[in-house]
């Protein structure tokens, strides 16, 4: 029987993950997924494929707020709710969506590590982003996410790819908010919905890599590996592929441990052997 067995969010998109034992799931995923976000001077969104230094910004959350540290720089200390800031229209690949600026503070703070200037943004619970339609229902919707409000892995997925490589990876390279165990390799590329905790989960797509899993997450340093293997083990039309996104139809709580319900397969998503 499959199982879940890690938890991760990412409170500040493309910063370092949070791997958590149990975790609330509202409207936009997982609770602060996802709902702070680096832009640039034009409103466009950063991540580790421009700025692959943000891997060493490691965010945390407690009953006081979220925290983030960089090596060299006292602690940024930031709120849960953003209430004062001001509105601002960003850019999430082709998505516009309206977010509320932080503070100068949190700004400053970023452009100086990141060696860039930058603004932090945050979305508000009342805002609205909805997801790609070609693949969810009107009601789905998602915070700053790439495009899902959930990435779903398998360990044996990790595990079958670690067995071609010469070094090995983890599974934070790809950056899931949901691994599961005991499941053959791949399993989850066929998988269309599942359940989880009285959550039910529809998995309308694979999720295509782009170079970031390429980036150690302890050096923020580049290399082919393991995006090289993977495009021979796991490419389908010239696009590497690894995980698939999910979409949930309600609320709930998640916890390591919980069992992992397969409700409906079909074919392969890539389409590979």
């Amino acid at each position: 029987m499959p199982l879940l067995s890690q938890i991760y969010i990412y409170p500040i998109k493309s910063l370092a993950g949070i791997g958590v034992e149990s975790w609330p799931v509202d409207v936009n995923g997982l609770r602060y997924d996802r709902k702070w976000m680096l832009v640039d001077d034009q409103q466009q969104f950063l991540s580790q494929r421009r700025l692959p230094k943000m891997a060493l910004l490691k965010p945390s959350i407690t009953e006081d707020g979220l925290s983030v540290s960089a090596p060299g720089q006292d602690d940024l200390k930031l709120p849960l709710q953003s209430t004062d800031g001001s509105d601002i229209e960003v850019r999430i690949w082709h998505d516009l969506c309206l977010a509320m600026t932080v503070s100068d503070l949190a700004d400053d703070w970023f452009s100086r590590f990141l060696g860039t200037r930058c603004r932090l943004v945050y979305h508000p619970d009342n805002r609205r982003r909805q997801i790609d339609q070609r693949y969810a229902r009107p009601t789905d919707q998602t915070a700053f996410s790439d495009g899902f409000p959930f990435l779903i892995v398998s360990e044996n997925s990790v595990n079958a790819l670690n067995a071609a490589l010469t070094q090995k990876v983890g599974v934070n390279r790809f950056r899931p908010n949901l691994v599961v165990s005991e499941c053959e390799a791949y399993a989850e590329d066929a998988w269309r919905r599942i359940g989880i905790n009285g959550i039910e989960f529809r998995l309308p797509k694979p999720c295509s890599r782009c170079a970031v899993p390429g980036i150690d997450p302890e050096t923020a340093q580049s290399d082919k590996e393991p995006l090289a293997t993977l495009s021979r083990l796991h490419n389908w039309e010239k696009q590497v592929y690894f995980g698939q996104n999910a979409l949930h139809d309600q609320g709930g709580e998640l916890a390591v441990g919980n069992r992992v319900d397969i409700l409906e397969t079909g074919p392969r998503q890539p389409p590979i052997d």
